[in-house]
């Protein structure tokens, strides 16, 4: 009785708050949401407006070609319609996890080959849908356990994606049927949202379903919507039978509590999930407690959890990650996590406009998220380390073939084409410093190309030029990234000194004409990072890539048949900058960037010792090939890879060392 008097309650208070396609495109529809009290500072770019090339952007060609193209729909569709979930399982999610993503990918690519795709993908689910509107894994018996809500999210967020780079009504017509299913289910059983779920994560899963049901408000402007959202909101601060003092999301967020110390679980990927529904939230009503928490929590998680290569969680949990990245750890960065962290990031920098979320995700794209995919991009890895090796993921359900990590690591990467460049109301934003092309439109509504010549981030100079059909005034604004502590800027060959500033946007407002060329260039000094926990460890950055060694480069000494070697360790001047050779990639073909790096020993002679990008590091996907990230400083060269984290820490089941099914795996 209570709860019921709960919805009633938010109910009542809802009630009183207040380009032309190329010749082989398909050109997507991409339906803008209406119903907005807050809109974004940033707006992200149009679908088949931005293309990426370059090492990044074959990287993206992988992904989208050998693993979301590739998806068996069938498998993932199959369980909708056997409901072999039972009283626990989450088949539910995959379809949802896959789908989004790879109508991303249509809209960044819309061909003919990747429309039958996605259009096969919608019409196979919405056959399953029953009369009731329910589409899901679960018997009836078995509604709003374990993870069926959660499933249910990410079959809404599919379609609703799908609705948004397409237009077709009957995806949004689907959903809506979803939600208002779960509507008149929690209705009729009085249920807190906030108890649902499996109990170990405390009604974050199912919580997070806020997201598509703020999206369906904001689409369709129909009330009901953004009245169940509320009603979820308020049962976050209300006590039930997994949390005495409810999971308090917002009030935690807002006091900066540590994350592993908050009422709700310190679940990662789901928290976050929960929060981009909040920013969806803020969006629809204005409401700025919403937004205050979305970005008072980020800031923690930056604070307190990021490590150097910009993802997060131990065992898939907050484990004070920033201070404890130097240790051997078990389980670590699951890419749940580090997908959520960047859709997470990408929220905030559309509310906020503020340049060091584009400095996060860049981070996390060059290190974390490539990082976790294979080289050929048919699979992505469930947990990655700073030391250890890289292994695939396993399958958590043979019947669909796949992982939570292998559907959603996608999902950020999917982002990029996004974020690159951006709109605002007053011109243009640059995130991304790659090889790319884009067509956007000016604030007058006058098409506007920008063609990024360059190698970023192999070396920093960036050239941008413009192209106008006529002169118009706006502003370009550049990131400046805060790790360049010296940039040079120029507007057709004209210095602009004191315009780039690190760790902001530079501002560039005047009349632009077609040939107009920008030039940037980025302080590429390799850093020395001192371990923030003040260990003694250290890493090497350059630019926004990580460091490592490898075996391929160092091989691993057993100390034993070798003789001892001096205590080294690295080369650096009083800022802490370090003296870097590029090498190309040593000619070793799966690597991209390898340097030759100073060192000095106990006597104080010099030394160079090679490492490569981290994305780079281990990526033979085989057992034996060992990375690492953080040194001891100084350090013996014996025990370069000692305490090495084997296969067995980045999995968490089996016996067998996982490897990608026969299914996907690309010959």
């Amino acid at each position: 009785m209570m709860n019921r008097l709960l919805y009633t309650a938010a109910v009542a208070a809802a009630l009183f708050t207040g380009t032309s396609a190329d010749a082989k495109k398909v050109k997507p529809a991409q339906k803008p949401s209406i119903f907005i009290e807050a809109p974004n500072v940033l707006e992200p770019a149009p679908a088949h407006s931005v293309k990426i090339d370059g090492f990044v952007g074959n990287k993206l060609d992988l992904c989208i070609e050998n693993r979301l193209m590739k998806q068996d729909i069938d498998r993932v569709v199959k369980p909708f319609v056997d409901k072999p979930d039972g009283k626990w399982g989450f088949r539910c999610e995959f379809w949802g996890k896959w789908f989004t993503a790879a109508v991303m990918a249509y809209g960044y690519e819309p061909t003919p080959e990747h429309k039958a795709v996605i259009d096969r993908g919608f019409e196979e689910l919405v056959r399953t849908q029953d009369a009731n509107g329910y589409i899901g894994t679960y018997l009836d018996e078995n509604h709003l356990g374990e993870w069926d809500i959660w499933g249910r999210k990410y079959v809404m967020l599919g379609l609703i994606g799908y609705y948004d780079q397409t237009g077709n009504e009957k995806a949004l017509d689907a959903a809506r049927k979803v939600a208002d299913h779960l509507i008149k289910e929690t209705q009729e059983s009085g249920i807190n949202i906030a108890e649902t779920g499996w109990i170990g994560w405390k009604g974050l899963a199912s919580s997070s379903v806020l997201e598509p049901v703020a999206l369906l408000y904001q689409r369709t402007g129909d009330r009901k919507y953004l009245e169940f959202g509320e009603y979820i909101i308020k049962c976050w601060d209300t006590p039930n039978k997994l949390s005495p003092t409810g999971i308090r999301l917002i009030q935690e967020a807002l006091n900066g509590t540590p994350l592993w110390k908050m009422s709700g679980a310190p679940k990662a990927y789901e928290m976050m999930s929960c929060y981009e529904g909040l920013c969806e939230m803020y969006r629809a009503t204005g409401n700025k407690i919403y937004y205050e928490a979305s970005h008072k929590l980020i800031d923690t998680i930056i604070r307190d959890e990021i490590m150097i290569v910009g993802s997060a969680s131990m065992m898939e949990i907050w484990c004070h990650g920033k201070m404890r990245q130097t240790e051997p750890m078990y389980q670590g960065m699951e890419t749940c996590v580090t997908a959520t962290w960047m859709k997470y990031l990408y929220q905030m920098l559309r509310l906020t406009g503020e340049s060091k979320y584009a400095d996060q995700l860049e981070t996390a794209l060059y290190n974390a998220n490539l990082g976790a995919m294979a080289p050929n991009g048919e699979w992505w890895a469930y947990y990655s380390s700073l030391m250890g090796e890289r292994v695939h993921s396993h399958e958590q359900f043979t019947d669909v073939a796949l992982s939570c990590c292998v559907a959603n690591g996608p999902r950020g990467f999917m982002t990029l084409p996004s974020w690159a460049l951006m709109t605002s109301k007053k011109g243009l934003a640059v995130n991304y410093y790659g090889q790319m092309e884009g067509s956007l439109k000016t604030p007058a509504g006058n098409p506007v190309s920008l063609n990024m010549v360059s190698d970023y981030p192999e070396n920093g100079l960036v050239r941008i030029k413009v192209g106008l059909q006529q002169e118009e005034k706006f502003e370009i604004n550049l990131r400046i990234p805060e790790w360049s502590a010296r940039t040079s800027l120029k507007i057709n060959g004209q210095a602009y000194d004191g315009y780039a500033i690190k760790g902001t946007y530079s501002t560039l407002s005047r009349t632009w004409k077609d040939g107009d060329e920008i030039e940037l260039e980025f302080d590429m000094r390799g850093r020395v990072i001192d371990a923030p926990s003040g260990v003694g460890d250290a890493a090497v950055m350059r630019g926004p890539v990580v460091l490592a060694f490898d075996t391929r480069l160092v091989p691993r000494r057993d100390g034993v048949s070798e003789p001892p070697m001096l205590r080294y360790e690295f080369k650096r001047d009083a800022d802490n900058y370090i003296d870097l050779k590029r090498t190309g990639n040593s000619g070793i073909d799966a690597m991209w960037m390898t340097f030759e790096v100073p060192f000095v020993d106990e006597s104080g002679a010099p030394h160079t010792l090679p490492m490569c990008d981290y994305q780079s590091a281990g990526n033979t996907w085989e057992e034996g090939n060992l990375c690492r990230v953080w040194m001891q400083q100084p350090f013996d060269f014996r025990h370069l890879y000692t305490n090495n984290l084997d296969w067995h820490v980045n999995v968490t089941v089996g016996v067998g060392r996982p490897e990608v099914p026969e299914l996907y795996r690309i010959k």
